[in-house]
């Protein structure tokens, strides 16, 4: 049976070196190494990227959801194989292929980011992602990262 892993943004914290204002997710609801994670975004109309993409008709960035995406595989990738940044490992997101936007997302959704690990080969690992609002696909993208010492 497999290990299910919730993580609050302290958890998040150990996994990711990312800060305010790029860090793009705020709680991970499931997890499971070497499988796959689930993630959220809360999308607030404080967020700086909303100053002005666009001041009147704030919309999230497409390459912000891909990011917030990546990040959340960052994250399964720590928790596989049970190292954190402090230890001097770090992914870095070094591909993307086959991303398409089908819906914006807007100040008050909960992006809902799943990503699944596809294959490790070595130090590169590539991942399917999809995020979601509401149930409703918003975003697509296959994502490659690679591990690399700091």
């Amino acid at each position: 049976m497999n290990e299910l892993n919730a993580m609050d943004i302290q958890g998040i914290l150990e996994h990711l070196p990312h800060r305010f204002p790029f860090l793009l997710i705020d709680r991970i609801t499931e997890l499971v190494p070497g499988e796959r994670v689930v993630a959220l975004k809360n999308v607030s109309f404080n967020e700086p990227f909303f100053v002005g993409h666009f001041p009147k008709y704030p919309v999230m960035p497409g390459v912000l959801i891909v990011e917030a995406m990546a990040q959340a595989a960052g994250v399964l990738s720590f928790k596989t194989t049970g190292d954190k940044p402090k230890d001097g490992i770090l992914y870095l997101f070094v591909g993307i292929d086959n991303a398409r936007f089908k819906a914006q997302v807007v100040p008050g959704d909960q992006l809902v980011l799943k990503v699944n690990i596809e294959r490790k080969l070595r130090n590169i690992w590539k991942y399917k992602a999809i995020a979601e609002v509401n149930g409703q696909l918003v975003a697509e993208a296959d994502l490659m990262c690679a591990q690399t010492p700091l």
